[in-house]
């Protein structure tokens, strides 16, 4: 396949906006499926990339899923993501090595929190978007204020290129803007695509969103804006790549619209992943030069150069561990050994397979911009595989913190083998996951993005491992932080016969809202040796583990060594990381520690009559509202509410208002607690202590 001829896409989206639906309709377009199927069908098979059993039932993606398809010459390589903020992750990893993406948008809900998180994300990795305006036959349609919020919201340049024949119980078909083409999609399917006149009511405003069009495409071509100014009909030839070019640059957001459920509007979006988003030799990708310090060098899209290529997704599958991996330069065959850029390790590749959600096909090689998956390579998430004569790494994926931890109690012995099987997977699998034994209660301790997050983990692990455990109150991620200068001059000094310990560290830490831990080192004259320096930091960092009234990471926290002293013989990296640990403890004690807590910033949609109650849930919740705007018939309210007053929430809502609102939530920025929450949790450490000691 010529590179020009690929295209790595993913389908991102807030919740419930149609992402899953459009991808099943898109395989069944391109033939890769013969029969479609509902996210939430009444014949249970539900849909095709939703494979897992837990995402059947719900309604739900939880993992994204690759695929890849034919589409007029094109070989499309597709990744559904989930659209929880819960699973974050895999939207992360999933835009980390895509060429270009498809943003789904609700023609009622329209730009909505989830959206704006998704969009926050291609902008990080420069991923250049077409959008699609789903679900415009419901009740309430309105895609020109879709359009309008793609520009106010989320700043896009979006320019309409359809328009939408009828509209809710009405939409028909759509207008195609460049070609002056009437299209509707008939048959049981809409597999058949009819091409009409337009009809003579929409004449007038397929010609004036036209001239949008080619008002913002003829800043991308001289040639484009010599046909504009002449005042002619200027031909689609000209358009198609003008518009390209904005695209490429993340300059215009072209804009499509249909109803991926009634299948209307599908084969002209899958036109325009053809048309208007870049294959992968379109795209500058670069890597660092590890045997080189760290120079930054350019990768080329050519399968005749030296491999480097990127694992972002591990999964354990039948046959062992799957990795998902993206060819950036050189490419990779059966039987090749290529090395670890991490590790420093050579593997020998095994069997190469194709994805289409978990069903996959033997291939032989995987070549310079294309995704493909290997079998029995033992490599972390994040990873490059490199040339053995090379060792060049690509930047990783940006990991969030996880926000929120659970107790997990196994109910036997079996349980608890097969519980330490199901962890070291998950967490190998998704680096938002993590888990830990807590050395003074020995209970494990996971931690996630949100309640369903570590909910899907629990129940899987359940269902997969056959594990029974019970699952403690969940626990919020709290953090320490000092709120004033302290100075410290300590001496840490041992003498137990033969070689002792010796070394003094003085100085001061203070906040510094910039950064989690800085370290400055001011010592003249060598009152400190140079070789004793990273010891000292390393004793700093050591110190911020837990903080003295809750025993949480203190964060935002500078340190100044100034001076010290060290003894010819007796002084040790060992005898200066512990001074600076020690010497850090009793200054972050006398700098007026104050606990910090996580805030999330909470997106409500309800219907308007139930507007007064969720506002009044939230201020319950010692939420700040931070406003409130009317979209049609719903409201959404957005607010900010500390993590540990949102469990609960969803039951509580739902009463609220008869199950008819829904809420999301991300992570927003720790805040400092207030006096009456800060006193109950320094109470519940004190208990923790007193249960521990009299154990």
């Amino acid at each position: 396949m010529k590179l020009e001829n690929i295209r790595n896409i993913g389908i991102s989206a807030h919740i419930d906006a149609g992402k899953t639906t459009l991808t099943e309709r898109i395989l069944f377009y391109t033939r890769r499926i013969h029969a479609m199927h509902d996210v939430k069908g009444k014949d249970g098979a539900g849909a095709v990339m939703d494979f897992m059993d837990l995402e059947r039932e719900r309604g739900i993606t939880i993992a994204s899923a690759a695929t890849s398809v034919f589409w007029k010459g094109k070989n499309v390589n597709i990744i559904d993501t989930p659209g929880h903020v819960d699973f974050t992750m895999e939207v992360e990893r999933s835009l980390r090595v895509l060429d270009g993406a498809v943003l789904v948008l609700c023609s009622v809900g329209g730009v909505q929190s989830q959206s704006i998180t998704v969009d926050r994300q291609m902008a990080r990795y420069k991923v250049p978007a077409l959008a699609f305006v789903n679900k415009c036959d419901r009740s309430g349609a309105n895609p020109d204020r879709v359009v309008a919020q793609l520009r106010d919201k989320l700043s896009h340049n979006a320019v309409a290129m359809q328009v939408p024949i009828g509209l809710e119980a009405d939409f028909a078909g759509v207008v195609d803007v460049v070609r002056r083409k009437a299209l509707y999609f008939d048959g049981p399917s809409g597999e058949l695509l009819r091409e009409e006149e337009v009809p003579a009511h929409l004449v007038e405003e397929c010609e004036r969103r036209r001239e949008l069009l080619v008002d913002a495409a003829s800043m991308y071509s001289d040639e484009l804006m010599e046909a504009a100014l002449e005042g002619g009909d200027v031909p689609a030839e000209l358009i198609i790549p003008a518009v390209r070019k904005g695209v490429l640059t993340r300059e215009i957001t072209p804009v499509f619209f249909g109803s991926a459920y009634k299948n209307k509007g599908v084969q002209p979006l899958l036109d325009a992943v053809a048309d208007y988003l870049p294959h992968p030799g379109e795209v500058a990708n670069t890597a660092v030069d590890m045997a080189n310090e760290g120079v930054e060098v350019p990768l080329c899209p050519d399968a005749d150069k030296p491999l480097a290529a990127l694992a972002f997704k591990l999964e354990d599958g039948r046959y062992g561990q799957l990795t998902y991996l993206r060819v950036y330069q050189g490419s990779v065959a059966k039987g090749d050994s290529v090395a670890n850029a991490r590790t420093g390790n050579k593997v020998k590749i095994g069997r190469i397979v194709r994805m289409h959600a978990d069903q996959m096909e033997d291939i032989p090689k995987i070549s310079a911009g294309d995704i493909g998956a290997l079998f029995g390579v033992d490599c972390a998430s994040g990873d490059t595989f490199c040339h053995p004569s090379m060792r060049v790494s690509m930047t990783g994926m940006h990991v969030p913190e996880p926000v929120i931890s659970l107790a997990l109690s196994p109910r036997d012995n079996k349980s608890g083998i097969q519980m330490a099987k199901a962890l070291s997977r998950f967490t190998k699998e998704d680096p938002t996951f993590t888990s830990r034994v807590d050395q003074e209660t020995s209970e494990t301790i996971i931690s996630g993005m949100g309640e369903l997050h570590l909910e899907v983990y629990v129940e899987r692990m359940r269902r997969e491992y056959g594990v029974e455990l019970s699952t403690g109150a969940p626990q919020v991620a709290y953090r320490e932080a000092v709120s004033k200068k302290a100075a410290f001059d300590h001496i840490h000094k041992k003498q137990t016969g033969g070689a002792g310990q010796y070394a003094r560290v003085t100085g001061y830490l203070e906040p510094d809202p910039e950064a989690e831990f800085s370290f400055e080192n001011r010592v003249t004259g060598g009152r400190i040796p140079t070789v004793f320096i990273p010891a000292c930091e390393k004793g700093f960092a050591e110190a911020l583990g837990k903080g003295p009234l809750v025993e949480a990471p203190v964060t935002g926290v500078r340190v100044v060594l100034e001076d010290g002293n060290a003894h010819a013989v007796d002084s040790s990296d060992l005898a200066f990381a512990t001074a600076a640990r020690d010497a850090a403890k009793a200054a972050i004690a006398k700098a007026a520690p104050v606990i910090l807590e996580p805030v999330m910033k909470v997106a409500v949609e309800t219907p308007s009559e139930f507007q007064g109650a969720v506002m009044g849930l939230l201020t319950q919740r010692r939420g700040v509202i931070l406003g409130a705007q009317d979209e049609g018939s719903l409201c959404v309210v957005e607010a900010e509410v500390p993590l540990a007053e949102m469990f609960g929430y969803s039951t509580d809502l739902r009463s609220a208002t008869q199950g008819k609102a829904q809420f999301t939530m991300e992570f927003s920025a720790y805040r400092k607690a207030p006096a009456p929450v800060s006193e109950r949790l320094k109470e519940k450490a004190r208990e923790q202590k007193g249960k521990k000691r009299v154990a």
